[in-house]
């Protein structure tokens, strides 16, 4: 069993590269922004006070994230392993998962300020369905359009100038100091997310040791 977190800021790749990782070993990939967004649109209680957060431009408590971290690998459907994106992000966070379970690596994505800036506010977001585009790497066909279902791309509330400044200061202020938690274990390993993703994905894997996928 392979449990893998993959941190880095937001617009690093974490979400790509975990799910590289997660398709190619048949582990679960969990990523609790997605699962926040799904409660959000799905006007959940726990949504209800995600949002409330989100629509301040502020990060998501603490307490909630665990809840939703807790609640989601309570779960027991990662037979082979998970793949954890977007936790922790702070101390407290990352107090609370080494004391609940163990892993075997913490991956960390390394890439300027100035890319992650640009990539964030590249981002694009289907209305209708939800999926993601980025301008820089995956432009739709048509202007503004969801290559899908036509519906119209928008960008996301949450990915302004000045929210991503913050988010970025946020990170160097509360998520990059916790590695020093996952390095006293001798548990990190770094990569270049500034490069292609099947090199950033090869660069993980050799880190790692991980020479070929689970047999089907």
């Amino acid at each position: 069993m392979r449990k893998y977190i993959v941190m880095g800021a937001q617009g690093s790749g974490k979400g790509t590269q975990a799910k590289l990782l997660a398709e190619a070993f048949d582990l679960v990939h969990i990523c609790v922004g997605d699962i926040l967004r799904w409660n959000i649109q799905h006007h959940t209680k726990l949504g209800a006070r995600a949002k409330r957060s989100v629509t301040a431009g502020e990060l998501v408590p603490d307490e909630l994230v665990s809840e939703v971290v807790r609640t989601r690998l309570e779960q027991h459907d990662w037979n082979y392993g998970f793949v954890l994106d977007g936790f922790p992000r702070d101390r407290t966070q990352a107090e609370f998962f080494l004391e609940s379970y163990d892993i075997d690596a913490v991956i960390l994505l390394e890439v300027p300020d100035m890319v992650v800036l640009d990539r964030v506010l590249s981002r694009r977001l289907c209305a209708n369905c939800g999926l993601d585009f980025n301008l820089i790497h995956h432009r739709p066909v048509r202007p503004d359009t969801c290559d899908v279902c036509g519906g119209k791309l928008v960008t996301r509330p949450d990915d302004t100038l000045q929210a991503v400044r913050d988010r970025l200061a946020d990170y160097h202020r509360q998520t990059l100091p916790i590695l020093e938690l996952f390095r006293r274990k001798e548990l990190v390993v770094v990569a270049d997310g500034t490069r292609p993703e099947s090199q950033v994905q090869a660069e993980i894997r050799q880190s790692l040791g991980l020479s070929s996928p689970i047999p089907a």
